[in-house]
């Protein structure tokens, strides 16, 4: 019992350390959210400087619900001609995506499209396509994504800084309104960019790239030798590794793109399993970061560390209950941690909640209402990392999947986005 006790201690304040480490982060965000409320221009932005050539680097298999929509917005992002080059690398598509993208490439000429028939992962493709890149800066999209006509140029504004090394764009929901799933995975996203990624990026910490509307220096990514085609979280590794090297990477929550939320359980389960189960072992590789003592540094360990904790949030549920149940005066000290650990979970709730109230204007206090789900859904996501965790353990072959597309379009944003590269 003894064993026990001491190892529910040890766990519980792991936990602890790495919420409370968190809630400045999330203080910061909000802040700095709540400082830029102000509606975002919509004048031309204007490159200080030669633009640069940008690569646009898309990789696709079986798209064809979704890939149109995307070509139709690369090829009318509002950036000088001969500036930009799209490269599709069609990777083993059985469906219509080649043909679709062959169509593309023959009325736009900064499109072209090349053919992998051994298709592995989406790294191996991303790095196919770089040996056929021009561009000072290399761009990827995911294949359901519909970026603003504006992303391309706010994004070559941040490498006028020399120091900037990579740049990671904001994701939003294009399918939030689908089901409750879609409409909380939406509020998710917007917390996690606009509140975590944003304090990451005003104290200067790590910032993680997302696979998708991120940027990055040419010459940096080759010296890195591309992306690692074995990864599960091929942006992530790359992530690691350019913080392995002291390289800048910016959060950037004016560069936008939409694109689609998973839209079943299923299909989260796998997205997350992939991504908890690349992050662990990601884990295993890059524990020498701290090595080389640095804020951004130690910042990416603590990320690191992240699936674990989420995995002992199924831990934290139990405890939640012994402190309702328990009397205090039995087994003090886990009692008292326990009730210090319910305490960090409501603060970091509600700086969580002040972000979900400010992300729409008016004030979404409305959204407050998803905060019991969020809870319930921390819950629910542990035990997806504990999956993860037990795939590495019985060794289950490493398989790339993604959530299934089905092209479908609810925020009226991107709809309007969408209506616009239509008629163009």
């Amino acid at each position: 019992m003894s064993l026990i006790y001491v190892f529910l201690v040890i766990l519980l304040l792991a936990f602890n350390v790495w919420t409370i480490y968190n809630i400045p982060v999330l203080i910061v965000g909000v802040r700095h959210l709540l400082q830029t409320r102000k509606k975002r221009s919509e004048s031309l932005v204007v490159f200080k400087g030669e633009t640069p050539i940008v690569s646009i680097i898309v990789p696709v298999k079986n798209e064809e619900k979704v890939i149109g929509r995307l070509l139709k917005a690369l090829v009318n992002l509002n950036y000088p001609s001969g500036k930009k080059e799209i490269i599709v690398v069609n990777d083993g598509s059985s469906d219509n995506t080649g043909r679709i993208c062959e169509r593309y490439a023959s009325c736009y000429p900064d499109i072209r499209v090349f053919n992998r028939t051994g298709s592995s992962t989406k790294a191996a493709a991303l790095n196919f396509g770089l040996r056929y890149a021009k561009g000072e800066i290399i761009a990827t999209f995911d294949a359901d994504s519909v970026p603003e006509s504006d992303a391309l140029l706010r994004a070559v504004e941040y490498f006028s800084d020399a120091k900037v090394a990579a740049l990671q764009g904001r994701i939003c929901s294009i399918n939030a309104e689908e089901n409750m799933l879609t409409k909380f995975l939406f509020y998710e996203g917007a917390v996690q960019y606009e509140v975590f990624l944003r304090g990451k990026d005003r104290l200067n910490l790590y910032v993680g790239l997302a696979g998708t509307c991120q940027f990055i220096r040419r010459d940096m990514l080759e010296e890195l030798g591309g992306w690692n085609s074995k990864s599960l979280s091929e942006d992530y590794e790359l992530s690691l590794r350019l913080t392995e090297k002291d390289y800048l990477i910016k959060y950037a929550s004016d560069v936008r793109t939409w694109e689609e939320s998973p839209a079943t359980f299923r299909d989260l389960v796998r997205q997350r399993a992939r991504w908890y189960r690349g992050n662990i072992e990601l884990s295993f590789k890059f524990g020498k970061l701290i090595k080389k003592f640095s804020w951004r540094r130690f910042d990416a360990e603590m990320t690191l560390l992240g699936t674990y904790v989420i995995a002992l949030c199924v831990l934290n549920y139990f405890m939640a209950a012994w402190v309702l149940f328990v009397p205090p005066n039995l087994f003090l000290i886990l009692n008292l941690i326990a009730r210090f650990t319910s305490l960090f979970v409501l603060a970091t709730l509600f700086f969580v909640g002040i972000g979900l109230a400010f992300l729409t204007r008016p004030f979404g206090f409305s959204n407050l209402l998803w905060l019991p789900f969020m809870y319930f859904y921390w819950g629910f996501q542990s035990f997806i990392a504990v999956y993860a965790f037990l795939q590495i353990v019985l060794r289950r072959p490493m398989k790339w999947s993604r959530a299934e597309r089905s092209g479908v379009v609810t925020a009226e944003v991107a709809k309007k986005i969408l209506e616009t590269a239509q008629r163009t």
